[in-house]
């Protein structure tokens, strides 16, 4: 059943960015890392796109999407589409994920790594609204970062939650958590 998740998952990796030099190592890192979280939560059959881009996209994205007029690590944006396969998107700006990473000591392919999780879990409809939201979504990432040997990025310190937050919903674009605390 779990390899039938994977084989299921079609993940599309779109470059946005010259930054991203190393562009095939970053999409072999965030690709391993959704493959595994879709094996760990055996998701349905679904696609997704993630695309590399940098700070001065992401800041219009977060601006447009969330009002908040700052670059950021990772945005996730959901599909409603009843019907569909696409699950959504997941946006990575580069020099907010280096400077993360560095700041917290870690490589930057486990900082991107659970970034490509993180978001990924956001499409799924995890949260961190709420402390037991936060408790439980990142359970989930420590569960599948250990599946990839990747130690615990909220280990040493306080349960923080990353820089980012979903976007809000716009234009019929809405969120499974979103919808769930409408309905």
């Amino acid at each position: 059943m779990k390899r039938a998740a994977a084989a299921a998952l079609t993940i599309d990796v779109i470059v946005d960015s010259e930054q991203w030099k190393d562009a095939g190592a970053a999409k072999a890192v965030v690709r391993r890392a959704v493959m595994q979280a879709a094996v760990a939560l055996s998701t349905n059959p679904t696609e997704l796109a993630i695309v590399l881009t940098d700070d001065r996209k992401m800041r219009a994205l977060n601006r447009n999407w969330r009002g908040t007029d700052a670059a950021t690590d990772v945005l996730s944006f959901a599909t409603k589409n009843a019907g569909g396969r696409h699950l959504g998107d997941i946006v990575l700006a580069y020099e907010t994920v280096v400077r993360e990473a560095h700041r917290e000591h870690k490589p930057l392919a486990h900082h991107l790594a659970h970034l490509a999780v993180h978001g990924f879990l956001h499409l799924l409809g995890f949260d961190h609204e709420s402390d037991e939201e936060a408790r439980e979504m990142e359970h989930a990432e420590r569960a599948v970062l250990r599946q990839l040997a990747i130690p615990d990025p909220y280990h040493a310190r306080a349960p923080a939650r990353p820089e980012h937050a979903k976007p809000a919903a716009k234009q019929g674009a809405r969120s499974r958590a979103h919808t769930a605390r409408s309905a």
